[in-house]
């Protein structure tokens, strides 16, 4: 939050300051400085650059770009915008304390300067502290209607609950309150007004009501401030109405006045304020040791999972949906490949894409593939590995949490789908991870905590309910990825939030990859670490993960042995690669399973006929025409040693397998065909781009440079000139002058050394208002220091619409 400004202290009644009339003067009467922070926290009003300050007010308070600055302010901000939409316009400081004190409440009291000075500072307030002025657009978005009730609990104001009501009405009401009766309608309101607004008769007034009409106004007096009533109300409620206590709103709804609310709340705005923010409390400590141990665990975890999501869309990835994104199906198939929930998985897929790891492969029959970046993303260090994932995290737009919901118009969400992105996703997880960081190393916070401190942030409705999901995912993903362990942030957390590389402090919590495993009698191998890059390789392709953790299983199957006799291996290859990597003997019923699929593994050919099938064992192919379950397939015998397929060959190795045979594909030469593992992959594709919440925010180059061109076309619109005369038009208005006239007068001022002002209109048909020191004119045109560019330019002369002369010592 930004400091308390001078402006936002104590009332400057007495310091004999001329408030400013207008939004633009009080802008113009800003430094570059305080002029740069506004337009650094609201780019959107960069957009053009405001060709002077008046612009830049005006664009200030369209609607739009109000709406965007009131979604920033935090809940006592905001409530202090509020007070001043229903307080009198312009409102004393004196008066806007006590709407938000009640002339008690220290808290508020100290905190209404740091809010007073943000409102100023955002350009949402201007005037001095005897005259606060909410702009007119914020006060229109703020102030309670029939329609639109205000968060204040308040209604209308006496005049503007009876602008349509008859004369011979309020005179009656006049009356019954007890007041004189006056001759117009204005003057009566006006009474009126000044009864409700003074406590010592109003207090007398209310003392002459009934208690059940005590109860009525109990029940309106925190809002809302509307209730219905019958043709035949009850005596409490027509002794209010009666006295204006309660006015018409409709035929049957009356409404609390705002004075009389006010008069009944004590003076309150609000029922409750929030001057200070929630405190974000330790719920849990731990050693900073341990939450860093837990947090390389996860890292580790995520690496894998990660690596084996991608790698499970080497061959068939996916297909894409018409609309873009992943079917449900897929994401199921996904969910169960990683032994996970449907969610996570979301997760993981969406964490990949953001890293630019898998892609569609723009194909005819696009699908999901992994990119060559997944090839250099796999040969990096592990630490280096998580970087780059938890690199893609913090900033993303995409969110995975959205997966399975539903959008406007009833359209499910799906996983790598167009409609994920939500741009305030990169500034709640920063801001999650800028509470955790500033508890104590190892602590953790209790995570309603966090949610009631975001929602004080940020309290509009909209951006509140999606900021408190957000932070909900936030949480689970930064534990799942690492970036926090046992829910506190951890040391390469830390560093990732700091813009700092966090693989120098996770790499030496990371176990080193070890090069062997261990094998057992009941076909399983054991490794007792993460296993280096070519041994993890094979093995994969050897072998089904059966169980991950701090050591992983893998389980040897006929199927998984068969599948890497497909990728090339040879029986003889497969015992040596055991005998090298095992730190115990290779059992023996590994080795007879190993040797059994491979003596059956190729004894049937399948090739392209549609599909054939060859065998040199005619026994074998009569076996396989007498099985039933060859029927889809469509089998024919075309010789002793030759099978016939309607099937294609990919369906006719599926099948054959399905009965449990051993088939290898081969090629039109009849040269067995390998698969290998890294068959497919996308073309080069860049990550996605995260989706900017509004304008980017501007850099202190481009902030220093739109200060300038505001001051300068400020500076030319409102240049005094000299003895302008008719010819100088409407003040505000480019200048008219004649083709000689306008020679004549930058001669004149190049001999001089004097400024002048010009209209120019440039080769765009663009207009606008130009300060300039002639120093040459000639060939028809005129050069000189522009004080508006701040710069030496040249000017066509037959493009200046006209020029006048400066006031004596403008410049």
């Amino acid at each position: 939050m930004p400091e308390p400004s001078t402006a936002a202290g104590a009332p400057e009644s007495g310091t004999g300051a001329t408030s400013p009339r207008s939004l633009a003067e009080a802008l113009r009467a800003r430094d570059d400085a305080a002029l740069s922070a506004l337009l650094h926290s609201r780019p959107d009003l960069l957009n053009p650059v405001p060709g002077d300050v008046t612009q830049l007010a005006t664009r200030a308070g369209t609607r739009a770009s109000v709406v965007r600055a009131l979604e920033r302010l935090d809940r006592f901000t905001l409530q202090t915008a509020e007070a001043l939409a229903v307080a009198p316009d312009p409102c004393p400081y004196p008066v806007l304390e006590g709407l938000l004190t009640g002339g008690e409440d220290e808290r508020a009291r100290a905190a209404l300067p740091r809010a007073l000075a943000t409102l100023r500072d955002q350009a949402l307030v201007w005037g001095d502290e005897d005259r606060l002025r909410l702009v007119r657009t914020a006060r229109e978005l703020l102030a309670p209607s029939a329609q639109r009730p205000s968060p204040t609990g308040l209604g209308p104001t006496v005049a503007e609950a009876t602008a349509g009501m008859s004369p011979t009405r309020v005179q009656e009401i006049v009356a019954a309150a007890g007041l004189p009766g006056t001759h117009d309608p204005v003057s009566a309101v006006t009474a009126l007004t000044a009864l409700f607004t003074d406590p010592e008769r109003m207090s007398a007034l209310l003392d002459e009501a009934p208690a059940e009409a005590h109860q009525v106004l109990g029940r309106l007096v925190w809002g809302p401030p509307y209730g219905e009533v019958t043709p035949s109300p009850a005596p409490p409620v027509r002794w209010l109405r009666d006295r204006g206590l309660l006015l018409p709103a409709t035929a049957r709804t009356v409404v609390l006045p705002r004075e009389v609310a006010l008069h009944l709340r004590g003076g309150l705005a609000h029922r409750d304020t929030s001057p200070v923010a929630p405190p974000v409390p330790v719920h849990r400590e731990h050693r900073p040791q341990l939450v860093d141990a837990n947090a390389a665990g996860q890292a580790l975890a995520a690496l894998a999972t990660v690596e084996e999501l991608v790698k499970s869309w080497e061959h068939t990835g996916p297909p894409v949906l018409r609309a873009g994104g992943l079917s449900v199906r897929d994401l199921k198939r996904a969910a169960a490949g990683l032994d996970t929930t449907e969610a996570s998985a979301a997760f993981w897929i969406e964490l990949a894409y953001a890293a630019g790891l898998l892609a569609s492969d723009g194909e005819a029959d696009e699908r999901y593939a992994p990119t060559p970046a997944f090839d250099d993303w796999r040969e990096l260090p592990p630490a280096e590995r998580w970087s780059a994932l938890a690199a893609a995290w913090l900033p993303a737009t995409r969110t995975a949490g959205l997966v399975g919901e539903q959008d406007a118009k009833a359209r499910t969400l799906s996983a790598l789908g167009p409609e994920l992105d939500r741009s305030a996703a990169p500034e709640v997880r920063r801001r999650v991870l800028e509470l955790l960081a500033d508890l104590p190393e190892g602590a953790s916070p209790d995570t309603e905590a966090v949610l009631a401190r975001l929602a004080w942030e940020r309290p509009v409705r909209a951006a509140s309910d999606l900021r408190a999901r957000l932070a909900g995912w936030t949480l689970t993903e930064a534990e799942v990825l690492g970036v926090t362990g046992r829910g506190a942030l951890s040391g390469p957390g830390r560093a990732l939030l700091e813009h700092r590389d966090p693989a120098p402090l996770l790499a030496p919590l990371l176990p080193e990859p070890v090069d062997h495993v261990l094998l057992q009698a009941d076909l399983t191998a054991v490794a007792p670490g993460p296993l280096r890059r070519p041994l993890g390789d094979t093995l994969a392709v050897l072998a089904d993960v059966e169980s991950k953790g701090g050591a992983t299983v893998y389980r040897f199957t006929p199927g998984s042995v068969r599948r890497a006799l497909d990728a090339g291996h040879a029986a003889a290859d497969l015992h040596a690669f055991l005998k090298e990597h095992s730190r115990t003997p290779v059992p023996q019923p590994l080795a007879y399973l190993i040797d059994d699929v491979a003596r059956r593994h190729g004894h049937l050919r399948v090739g392209a006929a549609s599909s054939y099938v060859r065998c040199d064992d005619d026994a074998m192919l009569g076996e396989i025409l007498a099985d039933k379950r060859s029927t889809g397939l469509g089998l024919r015998r075309l010789a002793p040693t030759v099978l016939a397929a309607r099937a294609e060959p990919t369906a006719l190795l599926e099948g054959l397998r399905a009965m449990g045979y051993a088939p290898a594909a081969e090629s039109g030469t009849g040269d067995v065909l390998v698969a290998r593992a890294d068959a497919h992959r996308t073309p080069a594709r860049s990550a996605p781009v995260p989706v900017p919440d509004g304008p980017p925010v501007p850099d202190a180059t481009l902030l220093g440079a739109a200060v300038r061109a505001i001051r300068a076309g400020d500076l030319a619109a409102t240049a005094v000139r000299k003895d302008p005369g008719p010819a100088a038009g409407v003040p505000g208005e480019l200048p008219r002058t004649s083709a000689a006239e306008t020679l004549a007068t930058v001669q004149a001022a190049a001999l001089t050394g004097s400024a002048v002002w010009i209209g120019y209109v440039n080769a765009d048909g663009a207009a606008s208002q130009r300060v300039i020191a002639p120093v040459r004119v000639e060939g028809g045109f005129v050069t000189g220091y522009d004080h508006t560019a701040d710069e030496v330019r040249t000017y066509a002369l037959h493009r200046v619409t006209g020029v006048a002369e400066l006031a004596e010592d403008h410049l």
